[in-house]
């Protein structure tokens, strides 16, 4: 009978995990059903390295060029920003903060994972758009710069957690060597655990990066949603995704228009399938 269960219980692991991987795969077939349409009319170099994106004009000019832009734009932002406070958090919860505060804090940034987008996305606007706006004295706050800012504060939970994780996972022989051979906290810190755990600090950066490129609401609401190619990061942008739900209300069934959207969506997909696959080598060969 303890077979026969454990039987059960593995073939119903392999059928989630397969059901997942079908799942994913017909999720790129239908966006490829789609989107490829566009390309019988549209030219894949026009497609993504055309400068104008009007949908709806006479004749249509569906160049992504300055969505890309403004998507990558946001997203270095965000890291520029996330990185380095995500990993210094992660670094003061595994080695530095007593067991209450760890406590503390880890809860914290769990429940800062859970607020749902559009709430970060309006309490942008309400505070971070005018501080921008007054800060910088421009004449609006709806920049890649707010975008950043505030997706920073998304991204940072996924990195906090799993780069805690990875340097957790350290053999504690490591520290103790260390400390055997004369060198300091912050010495072993630096010179031993972050070296040692750096594939899974890298695999968070790169989901982190993946939580924010993936983003909708936020970015839609407070980056000004300016399909033009940005010159400055104080330039309002519009994102790839923000397009797609923006837009795809609005796009008759069929059109070129429609087409156009989901060929986007092709091209989000195979930049997040991209990101993730690299995370997961990271973690491989951190294990490893």
């Amino acid at each position: 009978m303890r077979k026969f269960k454990e039987f059960i219980i593995e073939k119903l692991i392999l059928i989630c995990g397969s059901a997942s991987i079908f799942f994913v795969a017909l999720i790129f077939v239908f966006l490829l059903k789609e989107g490829l349409s566009l390309f019988k009319t549209v030219r894949l170099g026009a497609f993504l390295f055309g400068k104008s994106w009007y949908p709806i004009s006479e004749p249509a000019e569906l160049g992504i060029l300055p969505l890309i832009l403004g998507s990558l734009l946001v997203t270095a932002g965000a890291a520029v920003i996330s990185v380095p406070i995500g990993v210094g958090c992660a670094v003061y919860i595994a080695e530095i903060a007593p067991g209450k505060v760890k406590e503390v804090l880890k809860g914290g940034i769990e429940l800062l994972a859970a607020i749902p987008s559009v709430v970060l996305g309006f309490i942008g606007m309400v505070t971070l758009v005018p501080w921008v706006k007054n800060i910088f004295h421009l004449p609006t706050g709806l920049t890649a710069l707010s975008g950043s800012i505030m997706l920073a504060f998304m991204a940072m939970p996924t990195i906090v957690s799993i780069a805690e994780d990875a340097l957790y996972s350290v053999p504690r022989s490591y520290k103790e060597g260390a400390f055997a051979l004369g060198a300091t906290h912050w010495q072993t810190i630096w010179r031993v655990l972050l070296p040692a755990a750096s594939s899974g600090i890298l695999a968070a950066v790169m989901l982190g990066i993946g939580r924010v490129i993936g983003e909708t609401m936020a970015v839609m609401m407070i980056t000004g949603n300016s399909a033009v190619i940005p010159h400055t990061i104080l330039a309002p942008v519009r994102t790839l995704t923000a397009t797609v739900a923006a837009e795809m209300g609005e796009a008759v069934v069929g059109s070129e228009h429609y087409f156009a959207l989901f060929a986007v969506g092709i091209v989000l997909f195979v930049i997040s399938f991209a990101i993730n696959v690299t995370a997961d080598l990271f973690l491989h060969r951190e294990r490893r």
